[in-house]
């Protein structure tokens, strides 16, 4: 609003809806990417020796799955996956590492993939790392290949999006925060659903787990490291589940796999005699929620009005509930039985006498911390009447006899009946829990799908994206090849033509169709005998070699054969080049002949600084090479003859041809010395004048002849 001098928020609403750029603008700079390599050492340091370490030493063969979200630019998923390399390598087992990086922000993602940090990173991670992990190139580090193919982006909202599953490791550092206490509540669980049993999670310094104890235990409380427990939750992921079966109860039951598993008629025979003769008990977690409930305990436990709870210290009768939370309490100290006789709780207007024992129920199988608690009801001693026996017998009417015979005999019939309703409900019961068992592992199998099918689209746009950059630098490295002059060819260890520049055709006969041939099967226009020697020997020894050839049209190229070495360092064949050096030779022995001729040569700039200087020069003037370099032409001319070189010197520059002509010139030691000079002019690409050459030939003692002549 400060940038578009907006000072209403109403104006500034009218103003996103008719500029949809702001819109993005906006999204933009509500986004927070604030991270680092190794934010918080001292975590990183825990999280490597108690949680990473372990990870690595308990896995057998087995791939690591590590899901970092909220990842920004890369940088936390980076730093998990350098500390993986050093332990895998430390422990010399081979196991593949999947690390998924997402976040909201695709620019942040393409940023991560990129895997380009500037060098000021170099204040967060050690040297060692430094020299081992990433490539220096100019003023940035770039991670190796090795710890980018850890690694897979993708964007992702961990709010909408199906999150991945089976995981060892999710590092959730600094996002929570942001979060309001709805949201936090709903991401614990995808997190607890995602873990593999006995998984690690990594929250920020100023994080936490809330109230969802039960399904992390802490691992470090400083640096927020937590571990799973517990069976999957299964509505984390907001799927509808079938609903629970409802049980032929006094009360609601919370229903838990562990517990409940009635599936065959020798179960079915024990619930029979438990509820007939067993006392009441309910089953207890180590937070005093009700798990499973077996009898009538409507007479122990009530439900209180309002939202449904399942505290048993809730629910308690009110003459029990002071015991019941003292005894529950002592349990939490020391876990050993305790039985609280004759407690009188009140009933209908009368009195029951009930024992209460409260006892640690450990049936094993990870279900350790359950508590039982049993209500058995007495009938007191003073109430127990006698009964009176019948002194006198009376004859009955047969009749009466006969409709009691027949009373018992529908008795008998109905109590038949009964069971077996009983027995028909209770297998209906097995049937519908089995189903709804069915139920729920489709579901699970449909979240796994799900999960799956998100990560083959995250593999597959990854894949995508590295497909586009090779087929970029292919294409970048096609046209560099094809716009050089110089003819270049690939090879593989095997000597094999791997990929050749157009013009490697003046050379080699050639064609696109070589490729993965051996280079010596291949006809060239020059004797490349010696060639395929030393391409052997430079893949042997790893030391570059130099050499020129003439081909049949004794044209002369500069060959340069050098190991061709791999982003690793790896040494994967050879490169050759081949320069055309003809021209450079006939200036090399052009050059020669001016350095040795008799005559001064030199050459000089428009202004007279001197740019070359012959033997022929030294002998004539007495000026060494190295003093004529420093000097400017105009120290050789005498004093009468500066005006004639200045006209001299116009005339050549504006293009006149002022052929040979005689003159004088200064030695050293000042003596005058009478040459016959020829100047020629030296010009750039566009015919600018940029320099003169000058040859001067020393006529003293021809002149001094005539003279004597004459």
């Amino acid at each position: 609003m400060a940038v578009h001098q907006i000072d209403k928020i109403y104006i500034y609403l009218d103003y996103v809806r008719e500029n949809p750029l702001e819109v993005t603008a906006l999204y933009k700079d509500l986004l927070i990417g604030v991270t680092n390599f190794f934010r918080d050492p001292d975590a990183f340091d825990i999280l490597e020796k108690e949680i990473i370490s372990e990870i690595v030493n308990t896995k057998k063969g087995d791939n690591i799955r590590v899901w970092v979200p909220g990842c920004a630019t890369g940088e936390e998923a980076y730093s998990i996956a350098i500390i993986f390399a050093e332990l895998i390598e430390k422990s010399q087992k081979h196991v593949n590492i999947q690390i998924f990086g997402t976040d909201i922000d695709e620019d942040a993602i393409e940023y991560a993939r990129a895997a380009i940090y500037p060098d000021s990173i170099a204040a967060d991670i050690s040297k060692e790392r430094l020299k081992r992990f990433f490539i220096k190139e100019d003023s940035t580090y770039k991670l190796k290949k090795q710890i980018r193919e850890m690694l897979v982006f993708a964007t992702q909202s961990l709010i909408k999006d199906p999150p991945f599953s089976r995981l060892d490791l999710v590092s959730c550092r600094n996002v929570l925060i942001y979060m309001d206490s709805v949201l936090q509540k709903k991401i614990m669980p995808i997190f607890h659903y995602t873990l593999n049993k006995d998984g690690y999670m990594f929250l920020g310094s100023s994080e936490t787990i809330g109230e969802f104890s039960d399904l992390f235990t802490t691992i470090n409380s400083k640096w927020k490291l937590y571990k799973r427990l517990g069976m999957t939750v299964e509505n984390a992921l907001g799927y509808p589940i079938t609903k629970d079966v409802e049980v032929h109860m006094e009360l609601p039951v919370v229903e838990d796999k562990r517990y409940l598993k009635e599936t065959n008629i020798y179960q079915m025979a024990e619930r029979e005699v438990l509820d007939k003769y067993a006392p009441p008990f309910v089953l207890v977690n180590d937070k005093h929620e009700i798990l499973y409930v077996n009898g009538k305990i409507h007479k122990y436990l009530l439900m209180p009005v309002g939202v449904p709870v399942f505290d048993i210290q809730k629910m308690a009768h009110e003459d029990l509930r002071y015991k019941l939370t003292t005894v529950l309490h002592k349990l939490g100290k020391k876990r050993e039985t305790i039985i609280c006789r004759g407690l009188k709780v009140r009933d209908n207007g009368n009195f029951l006498t009930v024992d209460l024992t409260v006892k640690p129920f450990s049936p094993g199988g990870g279900t350790e911390g359950l508590i039982m608690v049993i209500f058995e009801e007495k009938v007191p001693p003073e109430k127990v009447v006698k009964r009176k026996t019948v002194s006198g017998k009376r004859k009955e009417d047969p009749q009466i006899t006969d409709l009691k015979q027949e009373l018992k005999s529908v008795k008998e019939y109905l109590q038949a009946t009964i069971e077996e309703l009983e027995t028909s409900n209770e297998e209906l019961k097995s049937t519908n829990e089995e189903l709804q068992s069915a139920n729920e592992e489709l579901e699970t199998s449909k979240e796994e799908q799900q999960s799956t099918n998100e990560e083959l689209e995250t593999v597959n746009s990854e894949l995508q994206n590295k497909v586009t950059e090779l087929s970029r630098s292919n294409n970048d490295l096609n046209n560099l090849l094809a716009s050089t002059e110089i003819a270049t060819i690939f090879l593989d260890t095997k000597l094999r033509i791997v990929r050749f520049t157009p013009s490697l055709s003046r050379l080699f006969n050639v064609l696109p169709s070589d490729l993965n041939r051996p280079i010596a099967d291949i006809t060239s226009k020059f004797n490349s005998d010696s060639l395929y020697l030393d391409a052997e020997t430079v893949l042997n020894t790893l030391v570059q070699k130099v050499k020129e050839i003439q081909t049949k049209d004794s044209i002369w190229y500069a060959v340069r054969i050098l190991p061709y070495r791999t982003m690793e360092n790896m040494i994967d064949g050879v490169v050759i080049t081949f320069v055309d050096i003809t021209n450079l030779r006939f200036e090399r022995r052009l050059a020669t002949v001016v350095k040795d001729s008799n005559d001064a040569i030199t050459v000089y700039e428009l202004d007279g600084t001197i740019t070359a200087w012959n033997k022929g020069a030294v002998r004539m003037y007495g000026y060494s090479e190295a003093e004529a370099l420093k000097m400017n032409i105009l120290k050789i001319v005498p004093e009468n003859k500066k005006n004639e070189y200045g006209k001299k010197m116009e005339d050549i520059v504006s293009g006149k041809d002022i052929g040979q002509f005689s003159t004088q010139r200064l030695t050293k030691d000042n003596k005058i010395v009478d040459v016959c000079l020829k100047l020629t002019k030296l010009v750039d690409e566009i015919g600018h004048t940029i320099s003169i050459a000058s040859t001067e030939l020393d006529i003293s003692e021809l002149k001094h002849l005539n003279v004597l002549g004459k």
